[in-house]
């Protein structure tokens, strides 16, 4: 019982590392297909705006609870 969660494990890491590659890959050539550079510029700047969105989003949440348990977070910039 001990060697499951090592060979399985192992397995879950190395697919997921190959399902990664081949991902990244693929959509590497699409936008190289595509209308090259600018596509890529386009899709990097969405997915930055995206993530600073959903950092932001987070932040709010987390003092909205944070302030409704009770919690004293002093928000310093």
């Amino acid at each position: 019982m001990d060697w499951f969660p090592i060979v399985f494990g192992t397995f879950k890491v190395i697919a997921l590392a190959v399902a990664m590659f081949f991902a990244i890959k693929w959509h590497y050539d699409q936008a190289r297909k595509e209308n090259g550079q600018r596509v890529m510029a386009r899709t990097v700047g969405k997915v930055a705006a995206a993530f600073l969105l959903a950092l932001f989003g987070l932040g709010f949440v987390t003092f909205a609870l944070a302030r409704k348990l009770g919690m004293d977070l002093p928000f310093y910039w």
